[in-house]
């Protein structure tokens, strides 16, 4: 079980995107990293193909940043909040928010 998912509100804690909120698009297990939307996006140049269809041109889009980088957060507080564990009475794993013990997915 992993602490950050899909679709889980984050919050950048470092580098130029530092503050901002975003959704969780994809999360890329074997680098340990996530793609956050509208985070850390950068402009690429792309080389036109007609096979595939591609116009080419200058595209913005998001980059992979670092599981490490971000925080979930806390719609109780506001604000980031580190996740931990927690094991119910019926043997089932669940993810809790350190500062309040507040379930993640209510």
């Amino acid at each position: 079980m992993r602490k950050i998912r899909s679709n889980d509100e984050v919050v950048v804690i470092t580098g130029k995107d530092k503050g901002r909120r975003g959704k969780i698009m994809q999360v890329l297990v074997d680098e340990g990293k996530v793609l956050v939307q509208g985070i850390n996006r950068v402009k690429k140049h792309v080389k036109p193909n007609p096979n595939a269809g591609v116009q080419g041109g200058i595209i913005e889009k998001e980059m992979p940043m670092d599981t490490s980088n971000v925080m979930l957060v806390n719609p109780a507080t506001g604000k980031g909040d580190r996740v931990g564990f927690k094991l119910l009475d019926d043997g089932k794993k669940i993810r809790v928010f350190k500062s309040n013990g507040e379930r993640v997915d209510a």
